[in-house]
């Protein structure tokens, strides 16, 4: 045996004090080392209502009281960097996340009630804790001006063709799930503002201008009407009959016969 080389000793065995309670008192240590090798189950908290004030280190330290926190998760705005007020927490065990779920609901912090409660495994998202241990950095101008920029209408067409893929997707698979499930979604959208523009460019379909909106076109009943309030209105006679025409041509040659006679 060489010198610097440590043997390893092997363990020593546990002794009761009293030893007629020896043989039981070694069945609880082979029970207290099969627990101790079970794997522990990890359970998630959703926490709803939370102060806006409060970020990811002040979560973590207070909800790292009641166990091991694994991961947290604080949903932000991707536009202002601000917290949307609500946040997952997964600890290590599932039976601590029930305690954390009955102790915390209802719970008065920073004048609002907290609402959590355990979410279901099936119910958790794979994606949900991804990105969770990088640092949280507030967007910047330039990031902000990119989010927020306008959208050409070549833009907008992709992105609504990738919202309409998407939904028949899902509606496939629900479909082959046996879901009978109908839902308007994007498709009825923008089917009803196809149809309010075919509306409007049929209304304007005479006009030379391809200018169609509804302030224009009460513009344009408006003038329409004043000019028809412009218009002289042209009474039109009965023409006269022939009895009338006689009894005049009577008249003057009765009229002539009394010059004569005054002569």
């Amino acid at each position: 045996m060489t010198e610097g080389k440590k043997t390893s000793k092997p363990a020593k065995r546990l002794l009761a004090l009293n030893p007629s309670e020896d043989a039981e008192f070694q069945k609880r240590v082979q029970q207290v080392k099969k627990r101790q090798k079970t794997v522990l189950s990890p359970g998630v908290v959703y926490v709803g209502h939370l102060p806006r004030e409060l970020a990811e280190p002040q979560l973590r330290a207070y909800f790292s009281q009641f166990g091991r926190v694994l991961r947290l998760r604080l949903s932000r705005s991707k536009k202002t960097g601000r917290t949307k007020g609500y946040a997952f927490v997964e600890f290590d065990c599932d039976e601590v996340a029930k305690i954390v779920a009955e102790t915390m609901n209802n719970y008065l912090m920073g004048e609002r009630l907290i609402k959590c409660h355990v979410m279901p495994p099936e119910k958790i998202h794979e994606k949900l804790f991804v990105g969770c241990q990088k640092l949280f950095v507030k967007p910047f101008g330039p990031a902000r001006a990119r989010y927020n920029r306008g959208h050409s209408p070549k833009d907008m067409n992709k992105l609504t063709g990738k919202l309409l893929s998407k939904e028949s997707k899902l509606r496939k698979r629900l479909a082959l799930k046996g879901i009978d499930y109908d839902f308007p979604g994007f498709a009825a959208q923008v089917s009803a503002k196809k149809a309010q523009s075919d509306a409007d460019a049929s209304t304007c379909s005479e006009d030379t201008t391809p200018l169609c909106t509804p302030s224009v076109l009460e513009k344009r009943r408006t003038v329409a009407a004043e000019e028809d309030d412009d218009d002289e209105i042209v009474l039109k006679t009965q023409p006269t009959s022939g009895n009338d025409e006689g009894s005049d041509e009577n008249t003057e040659e009765d009229d002539k016969d009394d010059e004569e006679e005054e002569h």
